[in-house]
């Protein structure tokens, strides 16, 4: 059975989401065919409350193209070779009309000389602007003085339906340029990060995107950006048909404050625990399986200072320990709180540091606040 691995920029850790959407030049290409379905003409396609302004794959191919930018770094491996590598080309997209390029922090850490080229050839050096690794975005400044800077819009993520088309820009094993279609097939994922970090709210879709497509856009058939192309889900290194996007929401948030500040304080809880299962629920006596149990609380953390509590004592049932006490979060600041993703969620897009917030919590039986001051999230 193949080895399942996060491959980013060419490390591994155990779990099988590849930030593989990287590509070292001269790579091994692997066949991978994705057939697009030409709709002729524009017309209206409404997706529950949302109508969209539906293009033909040719025309919003024609609309986007241009704002879509190869990113090829070089770097050095190692402190002790003076010698730059052969780099890695990855995808990105013209944000503004001031040379702002968006892509993925892990297409340029590390990379000690970037250039991007634009559809009519010309390249230029870029420089960071701005960069968040637990997002994995990133912003680049190009001043190209021989190109149009078409820019391209973000339309937004929390209007997505599962089962709408979607398409992906980008440069592929270096064939730049390179268009797959596809649908939204999920919504709402957590993507794990080497931080120990996820990226929350991830978009889920099978159009095809491989190695070299990291940091170019997802876009509905309106041509709007809808996310950032950042990883795909294999064991076995290909193309399965599972490929993860960030939101544009996400991006929305973000990109201005890199461009202002060139990096992002996360807000923080100071909390690690576990979603409320069916077992535990039964074990615990709980009335729903919502919510998320509170294992530790780290010491000198927003929430230690706000009295909240972790797990002391576990019972072994059936092979497995059983957290028998821990606060549990039910509610975040009056939304009900399902899944550790509504916690992510509510903090990446409502919360900044220092803002004040209210956790509901079940402990013995007892439901209470519990409200907290967020701090600044630690590096690792």
């Amino acid at each position: 059975m193949a080895n399942s691995g996060v491959i980013i920029g060419g490390t591994i850790a155990g779990i099988a989401i590849i930030f593989a959407v990287f590509i070292s030049l001269n790579p091994i290409i692997q066949d991978s065919e994705l057939g697009l379905a030409v709709t002729n003409g524009n017309h209206l396609e409404k997706f529950g409350d949302v109508t969209e302004s539906k293009m033909s794959l040719i025309q919003l191919f024609q609309k986007a193209e241009p704002a879509v930018i190869q990113v090829n770094t070089k770097k050095i491996p190692n402190e002790n070779l003076e010698e730059e590598t052969p780099g890695g080309v990855g995808s990105g997209f013209v944000y503004d009309e001031n040379g702002h390029v968006i892509t993925n922090h892990h297409v340029i850490d590390d990379a000690i000389k970037i250039t991007v080229t634009f559809l009519d050839g010309e390249s230029y050096a870029a420089k960071i602007v701005g960069s968040d690794a637990d997002l994995d975005l990133a912003v680049l400044k190009v001043d190209a003085r021989n190109s149009y800077l078409h820019h391209l819009e973000l339309a937004s993520s929390s209007e997505l339906k599962v089962g709408q088309q979607v398409v992906a820009i980008g440069n592929p094993f270096g064939l730049s340029g390179s268009m797959t279609s596809g649908i939204v097939s999920q919504i709402g994922r957590l993507l794990p990060q080497e931080s120990g970090y996820s990226i929350p709210n991830v978009i889920q879709t099978d159009a095809a995107i491989n190695p070299g497509n990291s940091g170019g856009p997802l876009l509905n058939m309106n041509g709007d950006v809808i996310g950032i192309n950042t990883a795909i889900q294999s064991e076995t290194g290909e193309f399965t048909g599972v490929g993860f996007a960030i939101p544009s929401d996400t991006v929305k948030k973000i990109t201005p404050i890199l461009i202002r500040d060139g990096e992002i304080r996360h807000p923080w809880i100071g909390i690690s625990g576990v979603d409320i299962d069916y077992e535990l629920a039964e074990i615990r006596g709980l009335d729903s399986t919502k919510g998320f149990l509170i294992v530790s609380v780290l010491e000198g953390s927003p929430a230690e200072k706000a009295g909240l509590l972790g797990v002391d004592i576990t019972k072994e049932i059936d092979g497995r320990e059983v957290p028998m006490d821990g606060d549990i979060i039910t509610k975040i600041d009056g939304k009900v709180v399902r899944k550790i993703a509504d916690i992510l969620v509510h903090l990446q897009m409502e919360k900044i540091v220092g803002d004040e917030m209210v956790l509901t919590i079940l402990r013995d039986g007892e439901v209470m606040d519990k409200t907290l001051f967020l701090g600044e999230r630690p590096s690792n």
